[in-house]
């Protein structure tokens, strides 16, 4: 998928020339940064390796590892219990 081609206006504080500047602190801004990366860098219909989706977050942050698992946590991304692999869960807008 393209990456942040549009940032909700309520998230455009925390990018700078298209990259995240910061983590939001309150955790509902942050879900909502959260589902945006996941709707706009990953496809719904795809298996990514560790690798690919560090390679995605690192188009908007350098905190990959950060990223990568509040979107676990928040149930956006699924990781496979080895670790060998993550796609984006099937309602990652809602």
């Amino acid at each position: 998928m393209d990456a942040h081609p549009t940032v909700p206006r309520r998230l455009t504080g925390f990018f700078s020339h298209g990259r995240l500047t910061a983590i939001p602190v309150r955790p509902v801004v942050r879900h909502e940064l959260l589902v945006h990366l996941t709707d706009t860098l990953f496809d719904s219909d795809r298996v990514y390796s560790e690798g690919e989706v560090n390679d995605a977050f690192r188009t908007v942050h350098d905190d990959t590892a950060a990223l990568r698992r509040y979107c676990v946590i928040a149930g956006l991304l699924l990781r496979e219990q080895d670790g060998s692999s993550y796609r984006r869960a099937a309602l990652a807008h809602a």
